[in-house]
């Protein structure tokens, strides 16, 4: 195993770093000695939080796409050149897809998907002259398995994983690393171990999570733990992060099942209900409201 790369005084920004997993990561880069742009359309928070991590804070829709440019730009004119570039902004807004409006539905393409390509694209262009640069798109479980009640967040996250594999070779060769998070519960008992990697449910404990409950035999993850990962692939380049690690020998197991047999333990184990029992929960009623409002350039005729 090669000696680990030093992140110390590396040019490192974060989309979505106000809260959650984002200022988490944030938090443990900066205990590397990085050099941190934190971005967020949260302008107060993102600015508190990088206030308290003495990070450059600012304000971001990364669904504006010259305005994405613009605050890379900005961020390399105070900076210095881009080394690490984190696509980590997301929202999972929760309905049946039958009830799910068109709105939402832009607004998750917009923001999951449209603005992870940009800013991916945006990273190439500043980092293949130069012949160095990491690409860390966060992804979920919910990109290799599809679950009830999050229909639309499935499709943006499998479109994710997808756009991370092909960037990889496109950029083989050129000093540019990728990286795709896949966050995902903890590990079943060992007795559980053979099962189908469908009953694991993308849950990861920030405000996004508002509502969900536990499925049997599982524990959550926390901010911490998928920052902690992000921090070891950069130090580390690997392409797959599957948090916990562990989680990447379990699905290729796991998948040798039949589809039937995996849906099954998935029901059994309740997996299949977590996310479409959330939807209407009154407990996520403000993390909704606030998804809602995240992407003010997305119209609701096409526009953005």
């Amino acid at each position: 195993m090669g000696k680990h790369r030093s992140l110390r005084g590396k040019v490192i920004v974060i989309t979505g770093g106000a809260r959650g997993i984002g200022a988490k990561t944030a938090a443990a880069l900066r205990e590397q000695g990085a050099k941190l742009a934190l971005g967020d359309l949260d302008q107060v928070e993102v600015e508190k939080t990088a206030a308290e991590l003495d990070a450059l804070g600012l304000p971001l829709d990364v669904t504006d796409t010259r305005g994405f440019t613009a605050f890379l730009d900005e961020v390399e004119r105070r900076l210095g050149p881009l080394d690490v570039l984190v696509n980590n902004a997301g929202i999972m807004p929760l309905s049946p897809l039958d009830e799910e409006d068109d709105v939402s539905t832009r607004r998750q393409l917009e923001i999951n998907l449209h603005a992870v390509i940009h800013g991916t694209r945006e990273a190439m262009l500043r980092m293949r002259p130069r012949g160095s640069g990491h690409i860390v798109n966060v992804a979920s479980m919910a990109g290799k398995a599809g679950f009830p009640g999050a229909a639309t967040y499935c499709a943006t996250k499998h479109a994710v994983v997808g756009l991370s594999e092909a960037v990889r070779l496109e950029l083989r060769g050129s000093g540019v690393e990728v990286s795709c998070v896949i966050p995902a519960r903890r590990p079943p008992p060992p007795s559980t171990e053979a099962l189908r990697a469908a009953v694991f449910i993308p849950i990861v404990r920030t405000e996004l999570a508002s509502g969900l409950g536990e499925a049997k035999f599982f524990k959550s993850l926390q901010p911490e733990d998928v920052a902690a990962a992000i921090v070891d692939a950069l130090r580390r380049p690997h392409f797959d992060v599957f948090v916990p690690k562990s989680l990447d020998a379990m699905g290729r197991i796991t998948r040798l099942l039949p589809r039937a047999a995996g849906e099954w333990i998935a029901r059994t184990l309740g997996g299949d209900q977590l996310l479409a029992s959330a939807a209407h929960s009154s407990a996520r009623s403000s993390y909704e409201a606030r998804a809602a409002e995240s992407a003010p350039s997305v119209g609701t005729d096409g526009d953005s």
